[in-house]
């Protein structure tokens, strides 16, 4: 069994006499005890803020590649804005608590009442009350009912959304061992799955970031993402998340 420095630290500082007791972490066998293990794990320790230059590759659907620099910052939980391209461009996405806005120089382009499920799995789940990220993924479309173990690359995750066997449910995999977010699949239409990767995870700030993003359609990449100048705890003036104040 691995134990945290934490956990040894305050075993070392126990009497000699005295015997090791190890509180065992709770059993995860379902959706929800996943979650809140998840919350548990880095409650009081993730980072609340944070801002990266991100390197963007997009394939579109004429097979036309498009290559470009995305700035973004993130206040968590809750709230993303993505720049992209150059800036004199304009082009600003604000996702908010459970809004998405895209505006081109100020002006709404548009609205919807969507969630970004990557920032709940990949960064909210760790900073908000379980209940809200539960919610907020039923919301989203994910079968909480349907719970199991499995394998990806030869390392072993937790699947919700999906049965044993089952590829084509919207359902997301989150690593076993550091309980990090690793893949989700939803349908496309068609008989098509969108596979989004969490790749090369990095220690930051008492959490974790991945700094490279993988997504397929089917077996073809349609998004790379490759993130530099990554800073956490930073402040951020909250306008940034207002979608009323972009300009």
């Amino acid at each position: 069994m691995r134990l945290s420095r934490v956990s040894l630290l305050l075993l070392a500082a126990l009497p000699a006499c005295a015997p090791a007791a190890v509180r065992p972490s709770p059993a995860i066998t379902s959706s929800e005890s996943l979650l809140q293990a998840m919350h548990d794990r880095y409650a009081g320790q993730w980072y609340r803020t944070l801002s990266f230059t991100q390197a963007t590759t997009r394939v579109l659907p004429n097979d036309s590649t498009v290559v470009e620099e995305w700035r973004e910052w993130a206040t968590i939980p809750g709230g993303l804005r993505i720049e992209m391209g150059p800036p004199e461009q304009g082009r600003v996405t604000i996702f908010t608590r459970d809004s998405t806005f895209s505006l081109v120089r100020g002006q709404p382009m548009r609205a919807a009442n969507r969630t970004n499920a990557l920032m709940t799995l990949g960064f909210d789940v760790y900073a908000q009350p379980v209940e809200r990220s539960i919610a907020s993924l039923r919301a989203q479309g994910f079968d909480l009912t349907r719970f199991h173990m499995d394998t990806l690359g030869g390392t072993p995750v937790y699947v919700v959304g999906a049965m044993a066997g089952d590829t084509t449910s919207k359902q997301f995999a989150i690593e076993a061992d550091r309980l990090l977010f690793v893949r989700m699949l939803d349908p496309a239409g068609n008989g098509q799955m969108v596979a989004v990767w969490f790749k090369n995870y990095e220690r930051l700030a008492g959490g974790w970031i991945a700094p490279e993003v993988e997504a397929f359609l089917g077996p073809k990449r349609i998004l790379h993402e490759v993130y530099s100048n990554v800073r956490a705890n930073e402040t951020l003036d909250p306008a940034m998340f207002d979608p009323r104040a972009v300009r």
